[in-house]
Formats: structure tokens, sequence, C-alpha cells
């Protein structure tokens, strides 16, 4: 049975609404439509993202910054971005800018070094959230607070680092940490303590779960459900984005669509009718723009006619296969599925492994994603693919142990205990999930490494690591870098070594936000092996007049990948089933546009 439609209730409102959720599933565009019907409602409304690969300016179309900016259009409506590389220059400044005229400037040089890193970074985004939360000033003027948070991996995290800094700055007696000093850091002892309060006093915060009718989304919305509930964020409610019905009852596309949703929705109902519940229907096309945006909530049915037939050709565009092919020659190496959340970059890593290890080589399936669910896709053994995921809680005790036996033995039991407390800072985490991602990228010297990478702002953060950690680690004098640390840059710049693919769906922001990471990799010398387009309705022959529009909304940002962005493009087709197993995943990779226009 389909959830009630969802509706915002301003009278109801708390102050502060945070949606998070997998990848893909809408959280973007139901943040900014809540947001827009609250301001219309007459509230003051300060809508953020939290996303380090954030689309608000796409969905919103204005420009925003990293400070509140007035939405066009949208009266009584601010918004910004959290950048964390912007927030990371501030908070070094704040820190050392008082010093200057007092410290000589070899000093001043050593603390800017000891503060670039992504310690720094990620400590100095999180200050930008828990300002807005626990400092009563800082959004003052504002009736609601709308969080657009990132794909639901690094959202956790966010959420987790109010109870875990504010525990650390507890216990800590040193009066130091990776980030230097603690004074500049238990200046906010008391935003963290609030914003710890405020997320777990449920007149003040909401949580609102999105998913789409899937099960992966589904899934992984329950098992976040269940860890902000420990972190004490306990106001939950759940939205279903992208609900689908058809009344072509012979359309085989149309009705495999409607089943799987409903499939879902039935295998999750323990779930679903746990806290409160409400859904939305798929939208012909995107969501942009404010007017768009404002429809999204409204119950206007949209005509129900087939669009005009255009001229458009597809461009062409190869098989997943044919990319493996290539890439096999070499015999071993790093392959890396980049993207937007949601865009299937787990099943396309699958794919590919099993393609791999059917043909004879031993090849190694990982995934740098905190909220990746590989095993569940393959859902099997294959001969020759091992799986591994990076598990920042084991990888953190384990480097923890490294150190303390490696630096303890020649400390006393005081020396031991300070390093003890060093290491149970937050940072670890950082430190210890990079140094296992530059493990598993190492193992590509002798057999194929596949890594399903965590979505686009949380990939990048660990990909701009790479030389600030090497820093860190020298700076803290600790134990010689492994050397799959020190060769971790000239192996992923390595064309013949790292073959990068960008995976997207035929979609505006899917493929906006992947050329714009792979404008960050050439930037850092890293250049892309191939595009895969995944997920495409194009002749898939429905009479739904929904798929239909979808179908040809298709065209322009099929054509925009192949003639403007990808030297090489892959394509596959939505599937009636989720390809889950090994049988489906090589049956996915070997999807052409040949064969099913034929």
């Amino acid at each position: 049975m389909k959830p009630p439609t969802y509706r915002i209730d301003p009278a109801a409102a708390t102050r502060y609404l945070f949606f998070t959720g997998k990848g893909g599933v809408g959280k973007t565009s139901l943040s900014c439509a809540t947001a827009l019907h609250l301001a219309a409602a007459g509230k003051r409304v300060l809508l953020v993202s939290t996303d380090p690969a954030s689309n608000l300016v796409e969905v919103l179309q204005t420009a925003i910054t990293n400070q509140p900016t007035p939405v066009a259009g949208a009266a009584g409506l601010d918004a910004m971005n959290i950048d964390p590389v912007e927030a990371a220059a501030a908070y070094r400044e704040r820190l050392i800018g008082p010093m200057r005229g007092l410290l000589p400037e070899a000093a001043l040089r050593n603390m800017a070094e000891q503060l670039s890193g992504s310690c720094t970074v990620e400590i100095a985004a999180f200050d930008e959230f828990a300002g807005l939360i626990g400092n009563p000033a800082a959004a003052q003027n504002y009736d609601h607070v709308v969080f657009d948070t990132a794909p639901t991996g690094h959202t956790l995290r966010l959420m987790s680092l109010a109870k875990a800094w504010d525990q650390f700055l507890d216990a800590n007696t040193s009066g130091s940490s990776c980030l230097g000093p603690l004074a500049g850091l238990a200046k906010q002892r008391a935003i963290y303590e609030a914003t710890v309060n405020t997320l777990a006093d449920a007149s003040a915060t909401t949580l609102v779960l999105v998913s789409r009718p899937q099960a992966a989304a589904l899934h992984e919305a329950q098992r976040s459900s269940d860890e902000l509930r420990a972190l004490g964020v306990g106001n939950q409610r759940l939205i279903i984005n992208g609900v689908f019905a058809t009344d072509c009852p012979d359309d085989l596309t149309a009705v495999a669509l409607q089943r799987r949703g409903m499939a879902a929705i039935e295998a999750a109902a323990t779930f679903i009718n746990s806290l409160p519940t409400s859904s939305l229907p798929l939208r012909a096309m995107n969501i942009l723009g404010i007017q768009g945006l404002r429809g999204l909530l409204d119950d206007a049915t949209p005509s129900l006619t087939s669009p005009p037939p255009d001229e458009w050709s597809a461009p062409a565009m190869e098989s997943l296969a044919s990319l493996v092919a290539d890439i096999e020659r070499q015999g071993n190496g790093v392959i890396m599925t980049m993207g937007k959340g949601g865009v299937g970059k787990t099943t396309i890593a699958a794919a590919i492994a099993v393609m791999l290890a059917q043909r004879g080589h031993a090849v190694h399936l990982s995934t740098t994603d905190p909220a990746a669910h590989v095993a569940q896709t393959l859902a099997g053994q294959v001969p020759g693919l091992t799986l591994s995921k990076i598990d920042p809680a084991a990888e953190t005790a384990a480097y923890q142990a490294e150190v303390m036996l490696a630096q303890g033995a020649a400390l006393d039991a005081a020396g031991r205990e300070l390093l003890e407390e060093d290491l149970r800072s937050p940072c670890t985490e950082e430190i210890a999930v990079f140094r296992a991602f530059a493990r598993e990228v190492g193992q590509g010297s002798q057999r194929f490494v596949v890594l399903d990478t965590a979505p686009t702002g949380h990939t990048l953060l660990l990909l701009d690591a790479s030389e600030a950690y090497q820093r860190e680690l020298e700076r803290q004098a600790r134990s010689s870098q492994p050397e799959a640390v020190l060769k971790l840059l000239e192996r992923l710049r390595d064309p013949a070594f790292t073959r990068i693919l960008l995976v997207t769906l035929p979609e505006a922001t899917p493929v906006h936000e992947a050329a714009g990471l792979q404008d960050d990799l050439r930037r850092a010398g890293i250049e892309p092996f191939a595009w895969v387009i995944n997920q495409s309705l194009l002749h898939c022959g429905s009479c739904d007049w929904l798929l239909q529009r979808r179908e040809q909304s298709e065209h322009r940002y099929l054509s925009e990948v192949v003639a403007k962005h990808a030297t090489r493009t892959a394509w596959l087709p939505w599937q009636a089933q989720e390809p889950t197993g090994p049988e489906p995943l090589a049956r996915l990779a070997a999807s052409s546009l040949t064969s099913i226009k034929s």
C-alpha cells in the first residue's frame, strides 16, 4: 500500500530539518521544495547544503556562496553552501591571525603547515555546521534551518563528530591534538554540547530520511535510522520519493518498474511502518528552478499526453564489456567507479569485477563508501574474486594499535598515556581510512582491484588528502609511512595503472556533477578512462506517457556526454530487475545499444 503524499505543515515543522539518505534519492529537490513552502507560508528560512559536491546552485538555478544569500524569486528564503576548503582557510586564519606580529614568520609557517591537513578541513566544515545549530546567534534571524545533507555515510560522520569532539575535549588532558593547541577547539565546547542536545531534542530537530522505492535505498535508510537513533537523533520520518504507477498494463517496462517499486516497499514494510512515512510520485523529468520545485509538492495532476516525436539520433556508445576488454589487457591495476550518489557506481564496480574474474583474472572488489552495499549487490561467490570494505572503526583500531606498538615501547607511562589520548582524536579515523584507501590501491600491482568509491564530495576529499596526510604523518614523526601511501599519488596519476570510470545517469545533475568531478581530477593530474551512462530508458518502447517523456528528456544529456565530456562512453539500459548476483551483473555488462535495438 502506497503511503500518503508528503506535505509540510508550517505550523508543526521543527526549527531544524535534516534531509538525508542514499545518493540520488532526491534529497536536494525535497529539501529545496520544503524550504520554499515554509517561506511561502511567511517563515524566514535558511537552506544549507553540507555536501562537498553540492548541487544547490543547479537545482535552485541561482548563485549561492558560503554565506546566506537571498534566493531570487523566493521571498523569505536564503541559501548557502558549507564549502570545506573555504571553511578550512577561515579556520586557519582564526587560529593564526592573532599570532601575526607576535611570532616569527617561521613559526607561523609551521602552524599553517600543521593546519593544512584534511583533519583541519573536516573540523572546519563541522564547525560551520555545528555553529548554525549550537550557536544561538548564528541563525537567529530564521524561523527554520533546512539542511540538504551529503549522502548517508558522510552525514553520519558529520553528526557523529558533535559527540566525538565533545567527548574528546572532556577527556583530553594534554592540551593538544592533531589540530594543534586545543584552545581553538575548546572555545567551541559550548557549541558542540548545544549541537548534541539540539540534535536529540524532538521539539527542535526532525530528521527526514529520503528513499526511493528500491531495495538498496530502503535498506540504507533503515540502517541510517538505526545509527542516527544511536547518536540520539530520534525524531525521524521517512519519505519514499519517485513511486510509480502505470495505466499501461501491457507495457513490460512500465509494469516491471511498478512491480519493482511495490515489491521493495512491501519487503521493507516493518521499517516503513515503524515511523511516520509519506511518498511522492515519480516525475517526468528532473525538477529544476523555483517554479518546478514549488510544483513538486502540489496536488496538480500533469497532462497525460505523450510527447511529440523528435528528430534526434543516438550518438555512438559502446558496451561496458568493451571497456573491460581493453582494461584486462594490462593484466593488473586499479579500476575506480566515481560519480554522484545513486547513479549505480556499486553495480558497475561489481559488474566489472565479475567479468574480469570470469575471464580468469584475480580480482579484489572493495569500497571506500561508508554506506556501501557491495556484498548485497554481488550476492554470490565468484571464483577468483575477493571482497572487502574499508570499515572506519576497524581501520581506526588497527591504526591505533600499530602506532602504540611502534612508539609506545620507547615511552614511559605518562608518554604512552598522552599518545593514547592523541590517538583518540576524531582525526585519527580520517588518517586510518586514508591509509586503508592507499593500501587497497597498492594491491593493484599484483591483481585487478575494483574500487567502488563514495559519492563525489567524499571521494574528492579523500583524493585531496594524499599530500596532506603525508605531511601530517611526517609532522607527528610516527612510524615510517607504508609504501602504499608514498606511491599513492603516482599510482592514481598513472593511466596504465589506474582507470577512472565516471558513472552517471542521463539526467542534468548527475551529468554536470560528473563533469565537475572530471575537471577536479584533471587539475590533480588524473585523467578519467571513460564515462558510463547507466539506467537509460533509450529504446525502451514504453507506451506510458511518463516514461516516454523521461526517455525523451535523456536525449540532450546522452549527446552532451558523448560530444562534450567523454573520450569514451559506455551505455547501459534500465533493468526490469535490479542486477544482483554474478550472472545478472555479467549480462548487464554485455548490454549494448545495438542489442537493445535489435
